[in-house]
């Protein structure tokens, strides 16, 4: 079968010679139906977060049930399914809470398909459990795949937020990139605080007006800062959500956030924050969380469905996976890539 593999820094390949798995057990064979392209992908492959191992790339797969282990109940043939991205060890405590982000045991395995072990770039996935699985029903697998991580990523940071988001607060969304511009509509659904959405380019800013921000701030103004008080007040924003996370989004995200506010870090730009006494309003709360739970993900399909969310995605094949690549490192897909085998 056909998949993009992943052999070290900076090479990706796409082959045609690996083995169709056959599944065991508790695994499920999945015939993919597509696969999201996330930045992540790039910090792998220009960066080395992951070496000493050749895999399959792909953390955002959806597909149908090709074939099951001997041990799989409540799964068959044709199911249209979404796999969930972050595979932890399954019997820990957070794991056991549908938290396998949070696993116990993360440091000691690889991280899930796509992140070390086989992903979904490919025409068939092997999942290596039942509990992995979500089920989609009506929803398009093509379109729902990135709901895994570019849906799921921003709910989960939002949900920890919700009882700050109320309609008399301000919001601000640091980023209108794959995450953020999903970010933008989930929190026009579920939240009533008034919605400020930065960005450094002017069509992405016009997208996040279409996609229910109050208020754009092109983020490379030098009074960009001045810009969001201005909006907010003296009381500021209670809540802000930085999905690029550089080190200048997250020093405007310190100069913005209200006191006892919120301050998510989502973004994986490297930035660094040197914390001081007074470089943060008191009771901020600075996190960095990491994809959402199993439970979060069904509530996921559950807004897709309500059609409540749409991710923005352009369709390429296989074949064109390293010029995918190419083009979000210059900064140029719009929403979410995703192959199609």
């Amino acid at each position: 079968m056909k998949a993009v593999r992943f052999f070290g820094h900076k090479d990706v390949r796409v082959v045609n010679d690996i083995e169709r798995p056959v599944p065991k057990g508790d695994e499920v064979l999945l015939k993919i139906g597509g696969a999201g392209v996330c930045h992540s992908d790039l910090h792998i492959i220009d960066e080395g977060t992951v070496v000493g191992t050749v895999f399959t790339l792909g953390h955002e797969n959806a597909g149908w049930i090709e074939e099951v282990g001997e041990n799989v109940e409540g799964y068959k043939k044709g199911d249209a399914v979404l796999v969930y991205g972050p595979w932890g060890c399954g019997h820990c405590k957070p794991c056991q809470q549908s938290k396998e982000n949070y696993c116990d045991h993360q440091s000691e395995q690889a991280y899930g398909g796509g992140l070390g072990l086989d992903g979904g770039m490919a025409d068939y996935m092997l999942v290596p459990s039942s509990r992995l699985l979500v089920p989609i029903f009506d929803l398009d697998p093509v379109i729902a795949a990135p709901l895994t991580d570019a849906a799921l990523t921003p709910y989960s940071a939002i949900k920890r937020s919700l009882p700050k988001l109320m309609a008399d607060e301000y919001v601000v969304v640091i980023g209108v990139g794959g995450l953020g511009h999903v970010a933008l509509q989930i929190l026009r659904e579920i939240s009533g605080a008034e919605i400020i959405a930065c960005d450094v380019t002017e069509d992405k800013l016009a997208f996040a007006k279409q996609l229910g921000a109050a208020y754009v701030i092109n983020s490379k103004d030098a009074d960009a800062t001045e810009q969001i008080q201005k909006i907010t007040g003296i009381k500021k924003a209670k809540v802000v959500l930085d999905f690029v996370g550089a080190t200048s989004t997250i020093d405007l995200g310190t100069k913005v956030v209200s006191l006892d506010g919120d301050l998510t870090i989502v973004g994986l730009g490297g930035g660094h924050y040197q914390y001081s006494m007074n470089g943060l309003p008191f009771g901020v709360s600075m996190t960095n969380p990491y994809w959402g739970s199993r439970t979060e993900l069904m509530e996921v399909v559950g807004l897709a469905r309500q059609k409540k969310i749409h991710i923005e995605i352009e369709k390429h094949k296989l074949d064109d996976a390293n010029e995918v690549y190419e083009r979000m490192r210059q900064g140029k897909i719009k929403g979410r890539a995703v192959l199609i085998p």
